[in-house]
């Protein structure tokens, strides 16, 4: 499907603009189709063909769209290591997936294992992929399978080591029939994330489809964002919490006019009521909080633009058109409304799997649903209520403890800007929950006991906090979610 998108796009737009960097460079869209067209020559020369795995550890911009591309019109998949991870990280990611070639800045080349054939290029200094292209001929034709794989696209590890999910041709089809218009509009959108990132790689053919001109940037910036949206009349604000929430802190926020917003769509997760509410207010437009995962294909559940507050602040609201979720127990049941259980959702857009391994597809895909590992109960208008990962659970004193849970009712204090909570060890109860805050104001920051007495009358009072920790920020992860293994991990050294 990308290597057809482009090339239909490449007639249709012509010059038009589609994809822009933070430097200003950019390829039309008849400039995509034809450096894409040279580079699959070039990649073909070095062995690429129908089933390879080209993995890129670039930069996002130019080279790594040209790229994803090339190796699309070849019938070869593309996976890429996000350019924030360690060389420790590269390697492991690297080395699980076995790529047939991989194509690295210099920058980005430590920890790639010796024994995989690399190629270096330098993304930024020429033309894209400069060092590929061939003009000599045209890349062999390719009948599209829409099972095929496309890309590969590597969880963020939040919760444990990151896999490779893989999606074919069906799946960006569905993402394009779910996202096609909407919230979007038309004109200009801004890629919120990494290229290497679900949010890219399998929404990148509508986007192309549609002719707009993507702003990427090698690093994400809440003034560049800022600027883009205010310059570009841009409809949508889009992003994940955390970078709505420095956007709103940036002190150049009021200078913009952002009479243009008519929705701001927040991905991955849950928000902070607060946010939600000071992001509703400054920007004046409804607010979808939408949950998805990395092997969800970025589609799952989402507020309605017009949700009452109770939707908007406290759920992540329904299925979005043609998903279905359910929450079950550890029997794979569906359990009654307002009961605790594990998200499962069906949706088109689901990977097909991990990349080569059966076993953990196995366990995650199930009948055609997935399950997400993800904690949440539907309340009595079916809207969806998270309260963490399987995984994050802890307990004390025999009792069981959801963070997220904590969370959402801690995080209500006007003194609490930001809160994760964790687990510590404890002699007496096993574990105890300590509450990592942002405070509003550093100067006035909140006290354990205030915490606690502003908890206990939603929360039993073994899940409330005994110890806290004022940080100036929360740590992310290479997805830009909170790195909660991070946190735990200061807890355990500390």
């Amino acid at each position: 499907m990308l290597a057809t998108t482009v090339a239909e796009a490449g007639s249709r737009y012509g010059d038009r603009i589609a994809v822009r960097t933070s430097a200003g460079d950019h390829l039309t869209y008849s400039g995509l189709d034809r450096a894409s067209d040279e580079a699959a020559v070039g990649l073909a020369a070095l062995g690429i063909t129908r089933g390879s795995l080209v993995l890129l550890s670039l930069p996002s911009g130019l080279d790594y769209l040209v790229a994803y591309v090339a190796a699309a019109k070849l019938g070869a998949s593309t996976g890429g290591i996000n350019p924030r991870l360690s060389p420790s990280e590269r390697c492991d990611l690297a080395s699980a997936v076995a790529p047939d070639l991989v194509l690295a800045g210099s920058e980005l080349a430590d920890g790639l294992p010796g024994d995989l054939r690399v190629e270096l290029v330098e993304p930024g200094t020429g033309s894209p992929l400069c060092e590929l292209r061939s003009t000599d001929s045209a890349p062999p034709p390719v009948t599209p399978d829409p099972e095929e794989p496309v890309c590969l696209c590597f969880t963020s590890g939040s919760t444990g080591q990151p896999r490779a999910a893989w999606f074919g041709g069906r799946q960006l089809l569905a993402a394009a029939e779910l996202d096609t218009g909407g919230a979007w509009g038309g004109g200009h959108l801004i890629a919120g994330t990494a290229m290497a990132h679900v949010g890219f790689m399998t929404k990148l053919p509508w986007q192309l489809a549609a002719g707009a001109t993507i702003h990427v940037m090698d690093r994400w910036s809440a003034g560049e964002v800022l600027d883009l949206v205010d310059t570009h009349r841009m409809p949508a604000v889009n992003g994940v919490a955390a970078q709505v929430a420095l956007m709103l802190r940036h002190p150049d926020f009021d200078l913009h006019d952002f009479s243009c917003v008519q929705a701001i769509v927040v991905g991955a997760g849950t928000s902070p009521p607060d946010l939600v509410r000071e992001a509703r207010e400054r920007f004046g437009a409804p607010y979808s909080n939408r949950y998805s995962s990395t092997e969800s294909g970025g589609a799952g559940l989402a507020t309605a633009l017009d949700a009452d507050d109770e939707e908007a602040l406290h759920t992540v609201g329904r299925p979005r058109p043609g998903i279905a979720a359910e929450v079950r127990d550890p029997e794979c049941r569906p359990v009654p409304k307002g009961e605790l259980g594990e998200l499962w959702l069906r949706t088109p857009t689901a990977m097909s799997g991990y990349w080569r391994d059966p076993q953990r597809t196995a366990d995650v895909l199930v009948d055609g649903w997935l399950r997400t590992g993800d904690l949440a109960r539907v309340d009595d208008r079916g809207c969806f209520r998270l309260s963490g990962r399987t995984g994050e659970m802890f307990i004390r004193g025999g009792y069981n403890v959801h963070p997220q849970e904590v969370e959402a009712v801690i995080g209500t204090h006007p003194a609490v800007a930001q809160i994760v909570v964790v687990p510590r060890a404890d002699d007496v109860m096993g574990e105890v929950g300590v509450a990592v805050v942002v405070p509003t104001d550093p100067s006035d920051p909140p006290t354990l006991e205030g915490l606690r007495t502003h908890g206990a009358g939603q929360l039993a009072r073994f899940k409330l906090p005994e110890a806290l920790r004022l940080v100036a920020e929360l740590p992310l992860n290479s997805g830009d979610k909170v790195d909660r293994r991070r946190l735990t991990a200061d807890e355990e050294g500390g």
